[in-house]
């Protein structure tokens, strides 16, 4: 078979006004950038405000392998399906950073024949929008500590008499705006800034402190970017940010930097999702980010909106497995948009059942074990257990759930089969092994078909937490009932950081847990479906213009960093100037 890129590469790919007319897109509101990518303009929720909405369905995983089990061809493939068997599909996801494409996934636009394309468009760039939002993220940095060099070179009273602005007295110790940049680079982790050159007599390199990089898709702003309805709205959220806390505790925030109009200049062509289209002509909405581990891990609200009312069905897919993802979209992306999810699919694969079994140890670059890829049945039915768990996860939000086996050469028919049965055991409503990426949409037609009788289940959609509980029953809830814990242990830190939160008025906000996503728990050595481990939550931090509290467990670090065998090493120009080593 050819490679994912050859594929693409090989396809006879139509114009993008030709898919945006074919969606009901009139010419004004879309903006083509080349031939094959267009920024839909979100103004044309306007006209489209009378249409009724199609049907919602995400797609959530098992726990992951580190090579990731197949979600987003099957969100590809899927969508294509469902346009197989007459209904208008359209799919939306998340542009992928460029960290895990140079690192060990290689690339984010589905695989096979079920995939967006052109492929090294949608892996490299796209229209631009993360680095915007590094961009309007380094602004305001910039801004901070441009304030705080001014305000503590001049003196707070002879700064305010010379520019007429109130001095801030930022806490040189409490700056939580940290610098981003797109790429893994462990290095960022930790530095001094602002140091003395030599040749200077003076230091007029800003004030020294410790300072620190998130990789790009970690940015507040690209929470807001997922989350907002509109750049009024954008605007608002992004004048909440805080950015510092000032020598008093109080917040120092973008509106009081007066950077926020600024940094939501930078965004005003972001917040137009990105179209482009499958392999077979289905279209294809991207926008905002990845990382459910660290960040919320869903695509926009804008782009959910513009497809359901274009579409009979949107299919989105939500980061790492149902603890993840699905979790975050349910707790806090569905009270934005105030749209729940009609139907859940769980994708698994033999190999990831298997290697919850406990018998293997993976590693990133090394090849599987020949036990996860040949027949196994023992550790097959070790690993189920995994599965098990995600459904009664789903079951738990009151919403229907069909689990996909996205299918790979070597499965053979009788663990095929034996998942397909135990899946309906376990309570799923429906069960269908997908091999879209060998067949695209025909390959995809029997989880089409499981998929569209899901949603005329009924269905009763309830949260995990109310808002009305404390912030730390909240997060009590979120890891007993979420992952399966005994209780969560709070670090002194986070326990002063709750106080603080619960005193200035941000103890209602959602909670975006940021943990492993090898693992339901917070430990990636921990398989299956772990019981009874206390869970260790490290720090509680605030996202205020998002509208989250953002909480990291266990060993979570926001800026990952390059194995020893990265998968840029693969990537390179051939003689024609194509991109080569993508996948």
């Amino acid at each position: 078979m050819k490679s994912d890129i050859e594929i693409s590469r090989s396809a006879s790919l139509k114009n993008i006004s030709e898919i945006a007319s074919g969606l009901g897109l009139e010419t004004h509101e879309y903006e083509p950038h080349g031939h094959y990518k267009a920024k839909v303009r979100i103004e044309s929720l306007e006209r489209l405000e009378e249409k009724p909405d199609g049907r919602m369905v995400l797609i959530s995983a098992i726990t992951p392998t580190p090579f990731g089990e197949g979600k987003t061809v099957n969100t590809i493939g899927l969508t294509m399906g469902l346009n197989m068997i007459g209904k208008k599909a359209i799919s939306c996801i998340r542009q992928p950073s460029m960290g895990p494409v140079f690192g060990i996934k290689g690339g984010a636009a589905g695989g096979g024949n079920a995939q967006v394309v052109p492929m090294e468009d949608f892996n490299l760039h796209l229209t631009g929008d993360i680095h915007a939002i590094a961009s309007a993220h380094n602004l305001g940095a910039a801004a901070l500590d441009s304030r705080l060099f001014h305000e503590e070179r001049e003196g707070y009273e002879a700064f305010e008499e010379r520019t007429g602005l109130k001095s801030l007295k930022i806490d040189v110790d409490r700056i939580c705006w940290k610098r981003v940049v797109d790429h893994n680079d462990r290095a960022l982790r930790g530095m001094t800034i602002g140091q003395q050159s030599a040749h200077q007599k003076k230091n007029m390199n800003g004030v020294p402190r410790e300072e620190a990089f998130d990789i790009a898709v970690a940015s507040e702003l690209m929470a807001i970017l997922a989350l907002t309805d509109s750049l009024l709205d954008m605007r608002k959220r992004i004048g909440k940010v805080i950015m510092a806390y000032d020598k008093s505790g109080q917040p120092v925030t973008a509106e009081d930097l007066q950077v926020a109009g600024a940094m939501t200049a930078i965004l005003k062509d972001a917040i137009h999702p990105t179209l482009m289209q499958n392999l077979e002509g289905g279209a294809c909405l991207i926008h905002a980010g990845p990382f459910a581990n660290i960040a919320h891990g869903n695509s926009s609200v804008l782009a959910d909106r513009i497809a359901l009312k274009l579409g009979d069905y949107v299919v989105t897919e939500a980061g790492f497995g149902s603890d993840m993802g699905l979790e975050k979209y349910c707790n806090i992306k569905a009270r934005v948009s105030g749209k729940a999810p009609d139907t859940v699919v769980l994708v698994c694969s033999l190999r990831g059942l298997k290697s919850h079994s406990g018998d293997f140890v993976m590693s990133p670059g090394k090849p599987l074990d020949k036990g996860m890829v040949e027949p196994n049945v023992d550790a097959l039915e070790k690993g189920l257990s995994n599965l098990n768990w995600h459904i009664q996860n789903v079951k738990q939000y009151g919403l229907p759930v069909v689990v996909s086996i996205n299918r790979f050469p070597e499965d053979t028919e009788e663990e095929l089969q034996l998942t397909r049965q135990r899946a309906i055991e376990f309570g799923a409503d429906g069960a269908a092994i997908m091999d879209g990426f060998r067949f695209g949409g025909e390959g995809a037609m029997e989880l089409a078909h499981a998929v569209d009788a899901a949603c005329e289940q009924p269905r009763q959609f309830t949260h995990l937490y109310e808002l009305n509980q404390s912030l730390e029953e909240r997060i009590t809830t979120m890891v007993t009932k979420g992952y399966g814990a005994s209780k969560p242990v709070f670090s002194e830190t986070a326990i002063a950081q709750m106080a603080e939160l619960e005193a200035n008025g941000y103890g209602k906000l959602p909670v975006c847990m940021a943990k492993t996503p090898l693992s339901i728990s917070h430990d990636p050595s921990l398989k299956g479906a772990p019981k009874g481990f206390d869970f260790p939550v490290r720090e509680v931090r605030l996202s205020a213009g998002a509208g989250f509290v953002y909480i990291l467990a266990g060993s979570i670090m926001t800026m990952p960093g390059f194995g020893s065998l990265p998968g840029y090493m693969k990537i390179d120009i051939d003689e024609k100037g194509q991109i080569v080593g993508l996948s």
